[in-house]
């Protein structure tokens, strides 16, 4: 594969990241190249020690992925950071994508729950001490009030949760990258 080939993989491979950041991945590569063609080698031995250009445009956008989760993180970038992420290995996918939508539909579940029972506590709150509950409406006031508080400590601790789970495919993901950059680098 030559140098223009390569190049031309990696930035569709690399197509939807902000256009700067496209040229300096390129950029980055191409010093590959020129490095490697001083020393004497030529473009296909490169292109061939390097890789796949589309797995590397895709170490390239969970890497992107992760720094946007960093330095932003809201849901967009926790969404980006995972999908990222799994798009790095087809072998990852079949085992993680299983075993992750059941943690983040569980996740979904415990959200809408706590939006359930803080909306239940709500009319408790409101309409329980005009139905003559059993111990009063002092009693339905305060049982409202507590569902209320419970569902918010759900909400909170689910968050949390998430969150620990958005970091630790962070983390994965920058250790399956950390494995294959040595094995990349030995090889250019």
């Amino acid at each position: 594969m030559t140098r223009a080939e390569f190049l031309t993989r990696l930035k569709r491979g690399l197509a939807g990241l902000p256009a700067a950041q496209i040229a300096d991945i390129v950029a980055d590569y191409e010093a590959h190249f020129n490095d490697a063609q001083e020393a004497g080698r030529s473009e296909s031995e490169v292109a061939a020690a390097l890789g796949a250009p589309e797995r590397l445009a895709r170490e390239q956008r969970a890497e992107q992925g992760v720094k946007r989760w960093e330095e932003t993180k809201n849901p967009s970038a926790a969404a980006g950071a995972i999908f990222a992420i799994l798009g790095l290995g087809a072998i990852d996918i079949l085992f993680l994508l299983p075993l992750l939508m059941g943690v983040l539909g569980a996740l979904f579940a415990f959200f809408m729950a706590s939006i359930g029972i803080f909306v239940a506590g709500g009319v408790v709150t409101a309409v329980g001490p005009f139905a003559g509950p059993p111990g009063g409406p002092a009693v339905a006031f305060l049982l409202g009030i507590a569902l209320m508080a419970g569902a918010t400590a759900l909400a909170a601790v689910t968050t949390l949760v998430t969150i620990g789970l958005v970091n630790g495919l962070v983390w994965y993901g920058r250790l399956h990258y950390r494995l294959l950059k040595p094995a990349i680098e030995t090889q250019v």
